[in-house]
């Protein structure tokens, strides 16, 4: 029996360093869409890129998920007033997605639609038009990635193995005392 749970340790171990070790998905440019040169949208914020589009949000949305596969990947739809906080506190939004590889890398995908905006009164919604090199888009993507080198990656694994292993023992110690 004790061979048996070394046996699983290992296997486990060796598939979860594999998952690790491997690099998250390089994302091309979102298609059919110009990029942005704006302050904000290149440099000045750390792993941050936008593009403006004419593309629905189900649209955007099914090209990540195309091209940000993973295992375990988990996709969790925030509240857009969540933006301020993964982004810059002066950023429009009308939706907030998350892409999670667990372990690995966070992708948020922020939509603007400035036709849709649930912040501002529809009559005044025309002010809020998204005109980017003299042309007319119905929205603007942003997206950032918050990643995690790989020694990070292992150094979590074996954190959460070493809780996992105690949370066990401790459990075992209190069912001995009963």
């Amino acid at each position: 029996m004790k061979h048996k749970k070394y046996l699983f340790l290992i296997i486990f171990n060796l598939i979860a360093v594999l998952y690790l070790i491997q690099p998250v998905p390089n994302l091309p440019d979102l298609p059919q869409s110009v990029k942005s040169s704006l302050p904000g949208d290149t440099i000045q914020i750390s792993h941050v890129r936008a593009y403006f589009t004419n593309l629905s949000r189900a649209e955007v949305i099914d090209f990540y998920r195309t091209h940000y596969r993973g295992l375990g990947r988990i996709i969790i739809n925030h509240p857009p007033e969540k933006a301020k906080e993964i982004f810059v506190d002066t950023i429009q939004s009308y939706y907030l997605e998350e892409f999670i590889l667990p372990f690995k890398e966070s992708l948020y995908i922020n939509g603007f639609e400035w036709e849709n905006d649930v912040f501002t009164k529809p009559e005044k919604r025309i002010a809020n038009k998204l005109i980017y090199e003299n042309q007319t888009f119905k929205s603007k993507v942003t997206i950032r990635t918050f990643s995690t080198s790989i020694s990070q990656r292992l150094m979590m694994l074996l954190l959460t193995e070493a809780i996992l292993f105690f949370i066990c023992k401790s459990y075992q110690f209190g069912r001995q005392l009963k």
